[in-house]
């Protein structure tokens, strides 16, 4: 026996029609069981998650659970330091002004 699990059932999941620990007397009808219904939920539901599958131990397939970054609002991974764009700082670590110190 194979079996097809959640890694966690987010809410979208336990709404749905969908089953955990579903099993399967053939590898092959749990690997496409898993594939479809990744693939069905990453359509269906709401997107604050992304689901992927994977094979695990002794044959099973897992569907794991992934936030979905691109899903929270002002949430831009794309940003970084000030490095390329048009800083307003009025400092920078490759200063090439010497500053005289007092205490010397």
């Amino acid at each position: 026996m194979y079996s097809v699990q959640m890694q966690k059932e987010c809410t979208c999941f336990k709404k749905s029609e969908y089953c955990n620990n579903m099993t399967f007397e053939r590898q092959k009808d749990a690997y496409q069981y898993a594939n479809i219904v990744a693939e069905f939920m990453n359509e269906e539901f709401c997107s604050k998650h992304t689901f992927s599958t994977q094979r695990v131990e002794g044959g099973n397939m897992l569907i794991s659970v992934a936030i979905n970054v691109d899903a929270i609002p002002g949430y831009n991974p794309h940003i970084s330091c000030d490095v390329g764009c048009n800083s307003t700082d009025n400092w920078s670590l490759e200063s090439t002004e010497k500053v005289k110190d007092d205490n010397s």
